[in-house]
């Protein structure tokens, strides 16, 4: 698995030029009515969800572990983590295994979508409010025809201090 490391994939800024996200693919994904992205080399694989052993002492929003092919990944719940409401499981609930910072994390979302090209200069800076979602979690907004993205900062949302795991 390819891991990117610029300075505008791990959160840049709207000051200085920098652009929000880099251009690429994202996968888009459903948590609750809204729709996210996901730089797509940061993607290992998705698989369909399957009760993880639960963790004593884990955050809320860690569902537990998986032994994937002799490795232990942590499963966090986004829904849980951004306070999405009513975090329901049925069969379209997957989570998409990824690779951050050399860390194998699994995040469940409510579904896949597809996969898209963004552009950098597309990509538009979301607006700051007070709110359960952590600003350091986004990395901008983008516009496809009638469909409004979000694009997540995936090594800031699921690094290890964000999961509570100490390496």
């Amino acid at each position: 698995m390819e891991i990117m490391n610029s300075p505008s994939s791990a959160g840049g800024a709207a000051s200085g030029g920098k652009p929000l996200a880099d251009s690429g693919q994202y996968l888009t994904l459903r948590l609750g009515s809204e729709e996210y992205a996901i730089d797509i080399l940061r993607v290992q694989e998705i698989r369909s969800y399957e009760e993880p052993t639960r963790m004593v002492n884990s955050p809320s929003f860690i569902k537990g572990v998986v032994n994937l092919r002799g490795v232990i990944v942590p499963i966090a719940d986004l829904r849980l983590k951004l306070h999405v409401p009513d975090a329901q499981y049925n069969e379209f609930t997957v989570v998409i295994i990824l690779n951050i910072h050399g860390a194998v994390v699994g995040a469940v979302v409510d579904a896949v979508s597809d996969v898209v090209t963004l552009d950098s200069a597309t990509i538009k800076p979301a607006p700051q409010f007070d709110s359960g979602i952590d600003s350091r979690f986004i990395l901008g907004l983008v516009t496809l025809g009638e469909r409004t993205l979000i694009v997540m900062n995936v090594e800031a949302l699921l690094s290890n201090a964000e999961l509570g795991i100490a390496r």
